[in-house]
């Protein structure tokens, strides 16, 4: 696929700096650990398996054979990825016995999703 570019349509043609919006935003600026901790979790979910996980953990709450069933995987790679999830608190795991059931680590998360599924599925 070849690019093209929009020869400046997308740019003011002039530079006007308005410093009281600038400002403004400045203060409200995140601090850049924040950020990255965003970007982060963004990165996480760029990857369309975990992205199915966390589909199917919005759901239901499942032990990794049911989400390896549900993949048509194998448990270790669900293990895997779980424990990426597990490690951005994205998702939170229970014992009952000797069994293990994962779910989202809480509603932001599904919330998160929700949204990002909505504006997808608006285009």
């Amino acid at each position: 696929m070849k690019l093209r570019s929009v020869k400046g349509n997308d740019l003011c043609e002039v530079t006007s700096i308005n410093t009281e919006r600038v400002a403004s935003v400045r203060r409200r600026m995140k601090p850049e650990g924040t950020i990255h901790r965003l970007s982060e979790t963004f990165k996480v979910l760029g990857d369309p398996t975990r992205v199915k996980i966390i589909f199917a953990l919005s759901q239901e709450e499942l032990c990794v054979c049911d989400i390896a069933n549900l993949l048509g995987t194998t448990k270790s790679t669900v293990s895997h990825q779980l424990r990426i999830l597990r490690n951005m608190r994205l998702v939170k795991y229970r014992k009952e016995g000797k069994m293990v059931y994962y779910s989202l680590d809480d509603r932001h998360i599904e919330n998160l999703f929700d949204e990002g599924l909505r504006h997808v599925e608006e285009m």
